[in-house]
């Protein structure tokens, strides 16, 4: 099945910005939807943003709408969440995320950590 891997979390101050990345060891994304959730400490999982595959259809959470974008490398397989202005309340661990009708994939997480 797919694994994915993410990575570019780190340590920034508020205003920063970051490009985490989600690489998956499959040959194609075709007919996945890809995207992004993030947990704070004591925090449920939540919904940060998504995109189609095929498509390029995007969503996202209303709290990082006009900060965040998300994007994929058809050619590299890979997606990649680009964060602007981030803000301390962005601390989280940042999930990358698969799904198809047959499967839920979850990666390890990468850390990010906006300072005030």
């Amino acid at each position: 099945q797919v694994q994915l891997a993410e990575s570019g979390g780190g340590l920034v101050q508020a205003g920063d910005s970051l490009r985490l990345s989600c690489a998956a060891s499959v040959r194609t994304f075709s007919n996945y939807v890809v995207g992004w959730f993030r947990q704070a400490p004591g925090r449920e999982r939540e919904f940060v943003a998504s995109i189609t595959w095929f498509g390029g259809i995007t969503r996202y959470a209303d709290s990082v709408k006009g900060r965040f974008t998300i994007s994929r490398d058809t050619a590299k397989n890979t997606m990649y969440l680009q964060m602007d202005r981030l803000r301390p309340e962005d601390t989280a661990v940042y999930y990358c995320n698969a799904v198809t009708v047959d499967m839920n994939k979850w990666g390890q997480g990468t850390l990010v950590t906006v300072s005030p």
